[in-house]
């Protein structure tokens, strides 16, 4: 068991611990003051309701909690000048991160009006959770965040992304108990499991357990100390309990603790880096156990509100009309003493500033969370080498995401020094065909390793574990610290992490806004094992709805690829590892595939977003009768294969085939960046003639990306249409009308002008289904006709 201290001893002196115990009191005062004040920041007037905020917003329950560990870890930097950032977990603690950077002075150099003075405490005041000014929770306009904490659940994956490769960095996380209880919060205990002392820094995790959610108690504070205490140290952790209400005995047990904290992890740290990895050590993990909205009004209107869930947002929320409030507030503020904190221009005195690091280790100026700051290019192989050779199209196949593979080992080989490049999937690196990458790297794991285990150590760069939350926020917390990455995942399976990639996209929608935040790498996601090769798994598997969630993000910011063989792949992939400051999703299939474009074709066409395939079409130097468009590797098949039976049994139609990779280009220009404009568009999809289009995705997204657009009422969308089972390869696109035969039969349903050739030819393709149909539930697979199909025109 874990002992417990009861009466700790310590060498710090009373009079620190009492200063320390003072900047506390200012960071609190503080943090009460963004919630309730307008005006007469200093109270050097009798409070009045004048003074107060007409709307209070805002959560005060955790606060106190956080304030007192920022005072804490702010001694420990100062003492062992150590590299630290901080990252609040609680959701809307917003108020108490503020108030520590703007008392450690990096807000004020940040935000340059708001200064260190009784004006400046005023517009401090004001901003908070007012129109203009900033959110109740820690956000891209808070300095020193890396998370954005209006969500709950990502704080401790994003603290160990930090920590990867970063060993000079320790990541203090405080986890809130609410946020404990979400299942991604959950999983992120086991990111001690990869962590490798060798080369990564430390994370610190303190759990704040202060009891309540925002109406109901919280499961963590509500079970046994000793169950607790096993629970972590079944995850691999040694807890430390810091637990009690009385300031000065909570300063003394906090900073004892801490001190045996982090000489714990300066030892293992030492350990690891003189005599290598030998085993994963037990890291140290403290549990502070306060009361919710600690130092706060005691009870109102003779109700017990600190140590309760009535703590958790505004505790004196009626003032508008109940004057005794007013005056509980005025009480409230001045039991913080503001007259013995700040001078009487509203400065806070020498030697409570004192107490602050200095330059970049004060946690809201660490360059680390401003990772941008710290982003290198990566060193770049020339992704050309890894072509394949096209000949003629649609006649040799290849896996794409195999020859992906490839140059993401020469990325990771030629990054290898710098180590600032890894790889985050569920356990589906090869499944993905990603598996060159083990030429070179491994799976992390500094879990144990036995006999038998397939590409595992722990100085693998290839993160792997069956949690997209945790890849997910991994990557982020890596990326947001100045490193590069990519996500590999299974087209169905990365909606898991939905609200996720909403967070992180207004992060960076926020963050361009801001002059002081640097651009950092952008994120990748590669979606593959996708809808239309998840037939062996069925319907569980098939879903491309993520492409329809990130075209719902801002047009600064996605970016959506759909690569119809490998050497388009490899172009846009090169790319979305080059860029900054986007959330670029690649969607491309993992098996053998037809290649249509050499090398030197793909990369014009990549860069262009869309254009004419001239080899497949018949209509230059005429206007087509019919644009037959199509967005995936797949719809680009059964398109082409549309195509060729189409010019076999109506060689007099003149055809045009668009092939889009890049789907934002489908937007106008004044919508989206990459968007094309009106007249380029159409030129290229004409004003008035029938448009076939075949989507990798869901029908309607294509109609509203085009919606604006000259001839979109001629424009007939076939995509996925929630059709799927467990089947062929082509039965799927049977399934939901994809298929070349349906695709054929949409052209002719089109052009009146074939007459009686028309029935024939439907006749001779609804013939064709039900052969297909028939063979199917005999053989198992389908038609050699179609398994074998190429390109012959």
């Amino acid at each position: 068991m874990i002992e417990t201290r009861t009466t700790p001893k310590t060498t710090l002196s009373a009079a620190l611990l009492e200063r320390m115990n003072a900047y506390w009191r200012a960071a609190n005062y503080l943090s009460v003051g963004q919630i309730y004040l307008y005006d007469n920041p200093l109270l050097k007037e009798k409070l009045t309701p004048e003074h107060i905020k007409p709307r209070l917003l805002g959560h005060w329950g955790t606060t106190p909690g956080l304030n007192f560990i920022y005072v804490h870890l702010n001694r420990i930097i100062q003492a062992l000048d150590v590299s630290m950032i901080y990252i609040a977990g609680p959701g809307h603690g917003g108020p108490g991160l503020v108030a520590n950077t703007y008392l450690e002075g990096t807000y004020s150099e940040v935000y340059t009006d708001i200064t260190q003075d009784e004006e400046g405490i005023k517009k401090l005041f004001k901003q908070f959770s007012f129109p203009g000014g900033v959110p109740s929770h820690v956000a891209p306009e808070t300095p020193g965040s890396i998370h954005e904490g209006g969500e709950l659940g990502y704080s401790l994956a994003h603290a160990y992304g930090a920590a990867f490769d970063n060993p000079d960095l320790i990541v203090a996380c405080v986890v809130g108990d609410g946020e404990a209880e979400t299942g991604a919060l959950a999983a992120s205990w086991h990111g001690n499991k990869f962590l490798n002392p060798v080369h990564d820094g430390a994370v610190l995790p303190i759990l704040h357990l202060n009891g309540y959610k925002i109406a109901n108690p919280t499961i963590l504070a509500r079970i046994p100390k000793e169950e607790l205490e096993q629970l972590f140290i079944g995850y691999g952790y040694k807890p430390y309990f810091v637990e009690g209400s009385e300031p000065a005995d909570m300063h003394l047990a906090m900073a004892v603790t801490l001190d045996e904290v982090f000489e714990q992890i300066k030892l293992i740290q030492q350990e690891a880096r003189t005599n290598g990895f030998t085993k994963r050590p037990q890291w140290p993990l403290v549990i502070l156990r306060t009361p919710k909205g600690w130092t706060g009004p005691d009870n109102v209107d003779g109700t017990q509100v600190e140590g309760t869930w009535r703590a958790h947002q505004v505790p004196l929320a009626e003032l508008a009309s109940k004057p005794e409030h007013v005056l509980l507030l005025e009480q409230w503020m001045k039991s913080y003493r503001p007259e013995e904190l700040f001078d009487r221009d509203g400065k806070l005195i020498a030697e409570l500033a004192e107490l602050a690091p200095l330059n970049d280790r004060r946690m809201g100026a660490n360059p680390h969370a401003n990772g941008g700051a710290l982003l290198r290019d990566l060193l770049m192989p020339d992704f050309k080498t890894h072509a394949i050779p096209v000949d003629k199209p649609g006649t040799i196949q290849a896996e794409s995401t195999s020859i992906m593979g490839g140059f993401l080992r020469d990325v990771m080989k030629l990054n290898w020094d710098k180590r600032n490049f890894r790889i985050f999937g569920p356990d589906e690196t090869s499944s993905n065909r990603l598996s060159r990458l083990f030429e070179i790297t491994q799976r992390t794991s500094t879990a144990q390793i036995v006999p038998g285990d397939n590409d595992l150590s722990p100085d693998g760069r290839v993160m792997e574990v069956l949690s997209e939350h945790l890849c997910q926020g991994w990557l982020e917390g890596y990326l947001l610290t100045g490193r590069h990455g990519l996500f590999s995942c299974y087209e169905a399976f990365i909606h898991i992490i939905d609200s996720m990639v909403n967070q992180h996209a207004k992060w960076l929608k926020v963050s361009r806004d801001l002059s002081w935040r640097h651009s950092i790498a952008s994120l990748n996601y590669l979606l593959t094992s996708h809808v239309w090769r998840q037939d062996h798994n069925g319907n569980s598997h098939q879903d491309p709805g993520f492409l329809d969630l990130v075209a719902n993000k801002s047009a600064d910011i996605v970016r959506i690829y759909l690569p119809p063989d490998a050497n388009t792949l490899l172009s846009v992939t090169d790319h979305c590892l080059r860029s900054r400051d986007y959330i670029n999703v690649i969607v491309a299939g993992k098996q053998p595939e037809l290649q249509w474009m050499g090398m030197e074709d793909a990369i014009k066409h990549c860069t262009a977003g869309m254009g004419i395939w001239e080899w497949a079409s018949n209509d230059e130097g005429s206007e087509p009768d019919v644009v037959m468009a199509c967005a995936g590797d797949v719809p680009t098949l059964e398109t082409l294969a549309a195509v060729q039976l189409l010019r076999e049994h109506f060689p007099e139609l003149k055809l045009r085939v668009i092939n889009v990779v890049d789907l934002m280009t489908l937007q106008p220009r004044s919508v989206h960046p990459h968007g094309w404009s009106d007249v380029d568009f159409d030129m290229l999809f004409t004003k008035d003639k029938p448009i076939i289009f075949a989507f990798h995705g869901y029908p309607l997204l294509i109609h509203r990306l085009t919606y604006r657009r000259t001839n979109h009422n001629n424009l007939h969308v076939r995509g996925y249409k929630g059709e799927g089972t467990t089947t062929t390869p082509f039965d799927m696109v049977v399934l939901n009308d994809l298929d070349r035969y349906h695709l054929a039969g949409d052209v002719v349903d089109r052009l009146p002008g074939l007459g009686s050739r028309a029935a024939y030819f439907k006749q001779f393709l609804h013939g064709k289904l039900l052969d297909h149909k028939a063979y199917i539930s005999v053989h198992g697979e389908d038609e050699p006709a179609i398994r074998n199909w190429t390109w012959t025109l």
